[in-house]
């Protein structure tokens, strides 16, 4: 089955949040305690969130649930690992996930574009106000950390 456009937006808005959540529960230990704590509740609201945006994309749009894509998670936890190498392990983890909120953003803006099921609304309004605080709440970080 062909996914139309609406759909291939909800999927790349779907797949941004779980490669987001993902990146994050599988770098914890890389990250200093103080910054796991700060970000936990970020990720642990996304994860309510992603599962009934999930729920409500199979209800309202007619979309099945996709497999991830496993070569390009571990790509990206190696990928991540090797730049630390050369950089601060914390750091490192940390633009990652900035990069990561910014093809969020990208994706939720692409959603927008199109007429969206009133109960599906509220859900990715949520997603975006969660996304604009946890880029705040990252640039504190990085800020705190250049002192």
């Amino acid at each position: 089955m062909f996914l139309d456009n609406r759909q291939v937006a909800m999927d790349s808005v779907l797949e941004a949040l779980a490669d987001s959540i993902d990146y994050f529960q599988d770098n914890l230990e890389r990250l200093r305690p103080s910054l796991r704590d700060t970000l936990k509740p970020h990720y642990e609201a996304r994860s309510r969130s992603m599962r009934e945006l999930q729920e409500l994309a199979r209800e309202h749009l007619r979309m099945l649930p996709r497999d991830a894509d496993v070569e390009r998670d571990d790509y990206m936890w190696l990928w991540s690992r090797l730049k630390s190498f050369v950089g601060n392990e914390s750091q490192v983890v940390v633009n990652e996930l900035l990069e990561q909120e910014r093809v969020l953003m990208q994706a939720l803006s692409t959603l927008y574009t199109h007429p969206l099921p009133d109960p599906i609304e509220p859900v990715i309004e949520s997603c975006w106000k969660g996304c604009r605080a946890l880029i705040r709440e990252l640039y504190a970080q990085q800020k705190s950390r250049r002192r």
